[in-house]
């Protein structure tokens, strides 16, 4: 059963608050605020957003979908990605957003054949699977809104969920990787499916990339889902080096 984005686009406000709220210069620069609504001519310094390693689980793929899921269980996630210009705060419209991350068990889709944890099999895809992967392409808001699942964990990482931005014929701009309140995830990791594999090892302050990525900037904001839906909607701004 598909699952609609109860907020198919992010506002102005929505935007700053998915940046961080009070506190947007964490996220962008000063004039932020300005340079969200201002005509071509404004010019903004915003932070970019940094870049961290593809890891081994990529797969080349155009699976443009905004259900990534194919029926694996776990709490919903509605994923809604802003990419802007990190020069100008402006919102790219038509950048090829591509997500992936492994399912409550820790596997990897193409890396599970014969892996007990989603491991690479001597470096290539082992199966034909490629659940929890895909593309979307961001509105004029600059948002892509995929539907997904709460991810898993393997062991030496925290919790979280790949991703590239693709703009002007598939050039990528940013490889980066989104991660997820650990209160929230400790909450949910008590739920089955994900109870089945118990407590993650590695929280946010060990784990080798999340400083990297931006530490708190880089962690989704989560909320409940309105209107008794169940799951999470996540919001987050990703600044690239568009020029």
């Amino acid at each position: 059963m598909s699952i609609e984005p109860d907020h198919p686009t992010l506002s102005r406000g929505a935007l700053i608050k998915a940046a961080g709220g009070a506190g947007l210069a964490v996220a962008f620069g000063a004039r932020a605020l300005d340079a969200l609504g201002a005509d071509a001519a404004t010019t903004a310094t915003c932070v970019l957003t940094p870049e961290v390693t593809e890891g081994p689980y990529w797969i080349d793929n155009k699976f443009t979908r905004r259900d990534i899921r194919e029926e694996k269980p776990g709490p919903p996630v509605v994923l809604q990605l802003t990419i802007v210009n990190a020069k100008t705060c402006k919102p790219i419209r038509g950048a090829d957003l591509e997500i992936w991350h492994c399912d409550a068990s820790g596997k990897y889709s193409g890396f599970d054949a014969g892996s007990s944890g989603g491991g690479p099999g001597g470096g290539g895809p082992t199966s034909a699977t490629r659940y929890l992967r895909g593309h979307q392409r961001s509105n004029a808001a600059g948002v892509a809104t995929f539907v997904t699942i709460f991810p898993g964990w393997y062991p030496g990482r925290t919790p979280h969920i790949h991703m590239k931005a693709h703009i002007d014929n598939d050039r990528v701009v940013h490889t980066g990787q989104l991660f997820f309140n650990e209160a929230i995830t400790a909450a949910v990791y008590k739920q089955p499916p994900h109870s089945s594999h118990g407590s993650y090892d590695t929280p946010h302050a060990r784990d080798m990339i999340f400083a990297q990525a931006g530490g708190s900037r880089a962690v989704v904001a989560l909320s409940k889902r309105p209107r008794g839906a169940k799951g999470y909607l996540g919001r987050i701004v990703i600044g690239v080096a568009a020029a």
